[in-house]
């Protein structure tokens, strides 16, 4: 990964408007909503490390389970950690001051990201983390310098580490890429697939029609293709004793 870089200044997800930023060529997610398998080891992986701090308080367990194709017993079991009716939103325990204090800015409710950052966005930072000794975390990130969130991932991608070299070609400009410190538990590919699959569910949430709609758009224009072919014929008919 992991591609040319520049400074410039931008605003950003976990830091102020006047942070300073990296911007960065992203890769693609290649994500695929139409992936139910997908969309619901998203939900797990979203739930298991990172609903603790991000909620996404426009979604709906019911909705979910039901998009998902999910038994209320599987819901209830594998992804309901804190909510006790089905019909309660994905939110969370922590207060916005307590996280403040924490992460010097309280963590975005996740519903919407897909939608405002992208789905590349989205991809490439969780797999751009960097040790770094002088944050607080101990880690900064190539997507989004100074960012105040942590390595939740670390443990399955490992560490990776950030060299810089100089651009030959632009004195001004520099090349950052992250090389792998101290492997994780999953392989590159693995860990990819893993955020891959939360990228996919991130979208889902952002907008939960967005299957049906497509679904119905597939439909509408096979049905508009029919009805074209039966006007041509219809036509043909009419016309034939004319000429």
């Amino acid at each position: 990964m992991r591609g040319r870089v520049i400074v410039l200044l931008a605003t950003a997800l976990f830091a102020t408007a006047a942070a300073a930023q990296h911007e960065v060529e992203l890769d693609h997610a290649n994500n695929n909503i139409k992936n139910t398998a997908s969309l619901q080891r998203g939900a797990r992986n979203f739930v298991n490390y990172c609903l603790g701090c991000h909620s996404a308080k426009y979604v709906r367990y019911n909705r979910l389970a039901e998009d998902l194709q999910l038994t209320e017993n599987q819901l209830m079991d594998n992804l309901m950690f804190t909510g006790e009716r089905p019909f309660d939103t994905m939110s969370i325990a922590m207060s916005p001051d307590d996280a403040v204090r924490w992460f010097g800015v309280a963590p975005p409710d996740a519903s919407l990201l897909a939608r405002s950052r992208g789905t590349d966005y989205l991809y490439t930072f969780l797999r751009s983390f960097y040790a770094d000794e002088s944050s607080s975390t101990g880690v900064n990130n190539l997507v989004l310098d100074g960012t105040a969130m942590p390595d939740v991932l670390a443990g399955l991608q490992g560490i990776q580490k950030l060299v810089v070299e100089d651009d030959p070609e632009h004195e001004d400009e520099q090349h950052m890429t992250l090389e792998l410190e101290k492997p994780g538990s999953m392989s590159e590919q693995e860990y990819d697939e893993f955020v891959r699959d939360i990228v996919n569910f991130l979208d889902y949430i952002g907008e939960p029609m967005q299957r049906e709609r497509q679904a119905l758009g597939v439909r509408v224009i096979a049905f508009l293709l029919v009805l074209l072919l039966l006007a041509g014929m219809l036509k043909k008919e009419i016309w034939k004793d004319v000429e």
